[in-house]
């Protein structure tokens, strides 16, 4: 019995991870994988093709990039690199989720596997929701979200590839444009640390005026370049002031307790 227990208790917490796909996040992304399907379907990728993309590229922005460079005639390389470049924003996000989530229990094979259900939408779901999930209990709870979430989102391409044909084209742009407006505010919710707010305000500035200035590079500039700069601001302008305060408020503490 003891030795059933855990296993029971991961299974447990297994299933309540699915029922992550209940969630606003995860609702969200499916509408706007609709919103994908349509455009899989005017560039000439088949059902196959984009189902395999959700299921193997799984980021949404990735595969848009792929789908387009693909159809713009670009080289292999070229295709690769662009994807690759792409996908290498999901770095800093795998970075701070594995330590919330791992355990000295917890073998690096299935980190490894896991990070590849790393997206924008499952960063924010666990972030906000391991609070309430015990340590242990955490990688058993992200596997259930993530494998439903692409699991059931690779289905709904393949159900809905034929179906987006009778949508006007607006309507297949306002259902994939959700997902960049939630991400945007959850982003901004779910920040804890300054940095991310400044790095958040320094792209939303820099990224469309880049666009004009330097299009084609404006994403690449705008996070290495931005993304530096709110790292600067934050530790000599933001963070130079914290121990100053902390100061005030161990003195004023201090004060008071004399007092009593």
């Amino acid at each position: 019995m003891s030795s059933a227990s855990p296993e029971l208790s991961q299974a447990r917490w297994f299933f309540t991870g699915m029922r992550g796909l209940f969630s606003l996040p995860a609702i969200i992304l499916m509408i706007s994988f609709v919103g994908f399907s349509a455009f899989a379907l005017e560039s000439g990728v088949s059902r196959a093709e984009a189902m395999f993309m959700t299921a193997s590229v799984w980021a949404l922005p990735a595969k848009m990039i792929l789908i387009g460079t693909m159809t713009s005639g670009a080289n292999l390389l070229a295709i690769f690199l662009a994807v690759s470049l792409s996908s290498i924003r999901m770095m800093p996000m795998v970075a701070s989720l594995v330590p919330e989530m791992r355990t000295e229990r917890t073998p690096t094979w299935l980190l490894l596997f896991l990070s590849h259900f790393v997206a924008i939408t499952a960063w924010v779901f666990a972030m906000g929701s391991f609070k309430d999930v015990p340590r242990e209990a955490r990688v058993a709870y992200f596997a259930g979200f993530g494998i439903t979430l692409v699991t059931v989102n690779t289905i709904l391409v393949g159900v809905c590839y034929g179906l987006v044909a009778k949508f006007p084209p607006v309507v297949a742009g306002l259902l994939f444009f959700l997902t960049p407006v939630y991400f945007i505010a959850s982003i901004w919710a779910t920040g804890r640390q300054s940095v991310v707010k400044v790095a958040f305000i320094v792209g939303a500035v820099s990224g469309p005026l880049l666009a004009l200035v330097a299009p084609g590079f404006d994403i690449l500039i705008a996070g290495l370049g931005g993304g530096t700069l709110a790292y600067l601001f934050d530790r000599y302008v933001i963070r130079k002031d914290r121990p100053q305060m902390v100061e005030k408020e161990q003195d004023a503490q201090a004060q008071a307790e004399e007092v009593v």
